[in-house]
């Protein structure tokens, strides 16, 4: 019998799913990869997944790899998709599908099943990571198979799926839009989200922030503290990449920052409204950039700047396990070297405000860059300089004369 790795929650989808790949034929391995979404019971998940039909179930903790490999690195790029979006669902697919991969080699499964829909991003990062990683592996997405949509034309029908094969779904109200969740951030998007003139703040349950009305009426200090580009230590406590990204998620989050709303453009062609918090990744953004400022050479970040929207976009579509990609993590790891030294931020009502840095590696010459006398500036070279930087347009000025 063929066996496949599924990427399982244990929710509606991924429940129909494991009956349905069943159905087909198959031996079903569930993979619950944590990568810090909230749950109430991990492992009865697990045992629920074993109790219909399973043949293994298991749980991988992938956060700490999450955010060291994967949400640290994009960090260190600044990247932001269509300058806005941290990319925090983006960033966990192409792990989710080497996870699962991992767990196929070591069973002996032929396929690899999501529940991404054919409509959506998330299918082209599932894919696109796991056949860069093995070429030959068969990719079952149910939800791009018609027959598997005439099954199953709305929830309706996958609860009484689930009814008629004895597979336990919580009853709950349906929320006016989906989710999806992890450590770095929580996006939410359909049902009245779909309307771009519906104010997306107002409709959501915020898990990971409080409405900046609602944030202390008190600023609140933290300094953050980085090594070659990458965050250490909270106020001078040395923390794990997600001790660091969790204890941000605390601080940010009780402030009230990180919360966006955009329409966006996804990799299929279609635009999509997306509401997003992410307190923690903004915070250290901003962190990370104020730093920045002070170590890195204007020539440098200026490129990183230029290439910094195509990371973005490499992250969104899902082309992560590339030798494009491999070149350009390469690139960062090399140019954030100097990247090291501590910023002190300021929290109030959603805002992120810059109380002060410091570096070791500090290119700012207080002497230099003051207006005041003195330094090793010489303000009469600036005559110069300036005379060799305007000469091509004194010559066409002379030839191609602007009216004004």
């Amino acid at each position: 019998m063929p066996s496949c790795v599924l990427a399982y929650s244990g929710g509606l989808d991924t429940s129909v799913i494991l009956g349905w790949l069943q159905d087909e034929g198959y031996d079903v391995h569930a993979v619950y990869v944590d990568l810090g979404q909230p749950c109430e019971d991990r492992e009865a998940i697990l045992q629920k997944a074993r109790d219909h039909g399973a043949v293994s179930s298991r749980l991988i903790d992938a956060r700490e790899e999450l955010c060291r490999d994967y949400a640290f690195p994009v960090l260190q790029w600044q990247a932001k998709y269509e300058g806005i979006y941290l990319l925090g669902t983006s960033i966990a697919r192409p792990l989710i599908s080497k996870v699962c991969l991992q767990v196929a080699r070591e069973v002996g499964a032929e396929a690899y099943a999501h529940g991404a829909t054919g409509k959506g991003n998330d299918q082209c990062r599932f894919q696109l990571a796991a056949e860069a990683l093995e070429p030959d592996v068969k990719i079952i997405a149910p939800w791009r198979i018609e027959a598997f949509r005439k099954l199953f034309p709305g929830r309706t029908e996958m609860i009484d799926y689930c009814d008629a094969k004895n597979i336990p779904v919580k009853a709950s109200i349906e929320k006016p839009y989906s989710s999806d969740e992890n450590c770095l951030h929580i996006s939410y998007e359909a049902g009245k989200l779909e309307d771009p003139n519906v104010n997306g703040l107002e409709i959501v349950e915020f898990g990971m922030t409080v409405s900046p009305q609602d944030a202390p009426d008190a600023v609140e200090e933290v300094t953050l503290s980085f090594e070659c580009g990458v965050p250490v230590a909270v106020n001078g406590e040395s923390k794990s990449p997600l001790g660091i990204v969790e204890t941000m998620n605390q601080l940010a989050g009780r402030n009230g920052v990180g919360r966006i709303d955009i329409v966006e453009n996804r990799f299929v062609g279609m635009k999509s409204r997306g509401v997003y918090e992410a307190p923690g990744m903004t915070a250290l953004y901003a962190a990370h950039l104020a730093l920045e400022q002070l170590t890195l050479d204007r020539d440098l970040v200026h490129l990183r700047d230029r290439l910094s929207p195509e990371v973005a976009e490499m992250v969104y579509y899902g082309f992560w396990f590339v030798p494009k990609m491999d070149a350009l993590l390469a690139f960062i790891r090399e140019a954030q070297q100097p990247v090291t030294g501590d910023v002190t931020l300021g929290f109030y009502k959603g805002n992120v405000m810059i109380h002060g840095r410091t570096s070791p590696n500090s290119l700012y010459d207080a002497e230099v860059a003051s207006m005041e006398g003195g330094g090793s500036y010489n303000q009469t070279d600036a005559e110069g300089f300036l005379r060799i930087q305007g000469l091509p347009s004194r010559v066409r000025g002379k030839v191609q004369p602007r009216e004004y």
